[in-house]
């Protein structure tokens, strides 16, 4: 169920390269439990952070729908023969990020597995804690549910994201098979380095910061955030905190994570509970990879996107 990567030296070498020069960048930048929420998001709309301009791909549009929560845009990327759709949900602590904000990641989903890919603009934290995201990201599936077919030519769905996104995701399916009683029509997820215990894993517990792009007190405020006033036992609540959930009748899941990751333990523990619970699971496990390492430009990061590209495409077959 485990596969833990075998990298060649080059690679451990190009990757430990990127994290150095990662980390020394990110040690000239405030972290964002000091700039605020407010300013991170204007510096990254405005291209003013770290992380460069927002890129825009022509393939990519934004559509609205009413949801009962409200207008609720989404992003759209769809090949011409889509054989799945896959509801996508973005990372960023549940403070940061946009759904337009990842259009080269959703192209080249689209693009290779073949899939149409929405990717969900759910209310962010902490001007909308919990539920509000997953209350989002259930509306979402809900629309897809009805639509799809008349929309994408398909009903078969797939769900996934990224850190956040990946808690929300697997939130979502919960939430399906709770209130509905099956998460049918979605047969598969793709949950890359999520956080599963708002409570904290013991790798969170004991991170010592040697990475920058996810350090422990920025952790510690997306999580304060998103669920304001409680505390760890309250946050473990399966309602919050998908480890805790009975997981059973769910899909088969890719988890995707690296070792030099603050939220190792969270995939490691899913994936095993995930499992247990009479689930297909894959875990793979990437030596010396940090959190959000799939975004970086390096061999590390293309064996990872192959991988979750391969999966994606192999579920959204009938």
């Amino acid at each position: 169920m485990i596969d833990w990567i075998d990298l060649t030296d080059d690679a451990r070498a190009e990757l430990a390269e990127t994290v150095t020069e990662m980390n020394r960048v990110l040690e000239a930048v405030p972290p964002v439990e000091q700039t605020g929420a407010v300013e991170a998001r204007r510096a990254r709309l405005d291209g003013d952070s770290w992380l460069g301009a927002v890129v825009h791909t022509d393939d990519a549009t934004t559509r609205t729908v009413d949801t009962p929560s409200g207008p609720l845009d989404l992003r759209i990327v769809t090949p011409e023969e889509p054989t799945a759709v896959y509801l996508h949900v973005h990372g960023g602590g549940f403070v940061l990020g946009a759904a337009d904000q990842q259009d080269t990641l959703l192209s080249a989903t689209a693009r290779i597995a073949e899939v149409a890919v929405v990717s969900v603009d759910y209310r962010l934290a902490p001007e909308h804690p919990f539920p509000a995201a997953r209350d989002d990201c259930e509306a979402a599936a809900r629309w897809l549910i009805d639509h799809a077919s008349d929309e994408f030519g398909t009903d078969r769905l797939l769900i996934g994201g990224e850190s956040a996104g990946a808690h929300l995701a697997a939130l979502t399916l919960l939430r399906l098979r709770d209130q509905y009683g099956t998460v049918a029509p979605f047969v598969a997820a793709n949950l890359v380095f999520g956080i599963y215990d708002l409570g904290r894993t013991p790798s969170l517990r004991r991170w010592d910061d040697s990475n920058r792009l996810l350090a422990k007190g920025s952790m510690e405020w997306f999580i304060e955030s998103f669920t304001p006033g409680l505390d760890d036992e309250g946050r473990r609540d399966p309602s919050m905190s998908p480890l805790y959930a009975d997981l059973g009748e769910l899909v088969p899941a890719l988890f995707t994570v690296g070792t030099a990751d603050p939220l190792l333990d969270d995939s490691l523990f899913m994936g095993s509970r995930w499992h247990a619970a009479g689930n297909s699971a894959e875990v793979v496990v990437f030596p010396g990879a940090p959190h959000g390492f799939i975004a970086q430009p390096t061999t590390t990061a293309r064996m990872a996107l192959e991988r979750q590209f391969d999966f994606l495409a192999r579920h959204a077959q009938p």
